[in-house]
């Protein structure tokens, strides 16, 4: 049996998701044979998926969302490295209970893909999701060259706020050599709309996200003056704050789904000959599950090989219906087991292992 789940946000990752099914289907199927495979989106947990599927961990020191120098991590096997947004420019790396809209950075970002390309990576898998900033990327160019500049020709500070004052590039100091990045995301919103939709989610009031909307339109105006491309309008560019558009403009980017991609760099495919069942899930089953998260992504993988799937979560908001066409072929949830939301999400571990245990197998 493969256990292949993702992390339940603010409970437990998605290894200890997977130890904790393994420990409960056991109990009631001690002579099979379980298969963990953690994995992750491109967002929260990409990098810990990476290292579980047999990658290595890299760690450095870089440049946080708000400055302040943090370790961040990401992943190397062969000549391919998975760099993990969240890990170094994510909201989950702000200090606690902050939030900074206008002055969040993506440096730390590109310090990491400086690192793995430094290290002969060719092949560079960037995760977006879980972004503090909406500094269109302009952060993680800083790391890797780009001066942004403003009317008096002194280098504009961090953050989409100040990108309302951007002048012109300087691209003398923007050289990496050659390599293939790879952008693993499911957001398809063009530039114009990183920070109306996802701004209020980073902390981001009305006012400010006006700001941030002005600063993005002045980056993407001065981007098409310096380089001619317009990329501002591809599907993608809004992710992550507009990292997806620095990405497509001076990187030659390609986006991939994150979970298909994900996926195949983890090996899940191999996992599948034999397999009677895969057990998936994450924190919820809703409307998101369908549009390319984990779960949906897991399963529809498996219906391939003709493997059947279910999920477990903590809560369930879809209905038996579309379960169905998620490709689910059932979902336990841990609200079956502990009503009560906080005792669920406080005993998640446990939790999970007896619901685990009430997994059937087909027949």
């Amino acid at each position: 049996m493969l256990v292949a789940p993702d992390k339940f946000k603010g409970s437990l990752t998605a290894k200890q998701v997977a130890e904790h099914v393994i420990a409960g289907l056991r109990q009631a199927q001690p002579d099979l044979r379980y298969i963990a495979l953690p994995v992750a989106d491109g967002g929260d947990g990409t990098v810990d998926a990476a290292v579980a599927a047999g990658f290595r961990r890299i760690e450095r020191v870089v440049t946080g969302p708000t400055g302040v120098p943090i370790v961040a991590a990401f992943a190397i096997r062969l000549d391919t490295a998975i760099v993990e947004l969240a890990q170094a420019s994510g909201l989950n790396r702000l200090p606690k209970g902050g939030t900074a809209p206008l002055t969040a950075s993506t440096e730390g970002t590109g310090e990491l893909i400086r690192t793995a390309v430094s290290m002969g990576c060719r092949r560079i898998v960037l995760g977006l999701g879980g972004s503090a900033s909406t500094d269109g990327g302009s952060g993680m160019l800083r790391a890797l060259g780009v001066r942004l500049l403003g009317a008096h020709g002194r280098d504009l500070p961090p953050g989409g706020a100040a990108l309302r004052r951007l002048d012109r590039l300087d691209l003398s100091g923007f050289s990496l050599g050659d390599f293939e990045l790879v952008v693993a995301s499911d957001v398809d919103n063009p530039l114009s709309e990183a920070a109306g939709e996802y701004g209020p989610q980073k902390g981001a009031s009305a006012a400010e996200v006006q700001i941030l909307e002005q600063g993005l339109a002045r980056w993407a105006e001065i981007v098409e003056w310096e380089l001619g491309v317009g990329a501002q309008h591809l599907p993608g560019a809004g992710a992550a704050g507009g990292v997806g558009f620095a990405a497509l403009a001076f990187l030659g980017a390609t986006v991939q789904s994150g979970i298909e991609l994900l996926l195949d760099l983890l090996g899940f495919a191999d996992r599948l000959p034999g397999a009677r069942l895969v057990v998936t899930g994450e924190g919820s089953l809703d409307a998101q599950t369908l549009r390319g998260k984990a779960v949906a992504g897991v399963a529809a993988a498996a219906s391939r090989s003709g493997v059947p799937v279910v999920a477990v979560a903590g809560r369930i908001e879809l209905s038996q219906e579309r379960l169905r066409e998620a490709g689910l072929a059932g979902a336990y949830a841990l609200s079956e087991v502990e009503p009560d939301a906080e005792r669920s999400m406080r005993n998640a571990g446990k939790l999970l292992e007896r619901l685990a245990a009430r997994i059937e197998l087909p027949c």
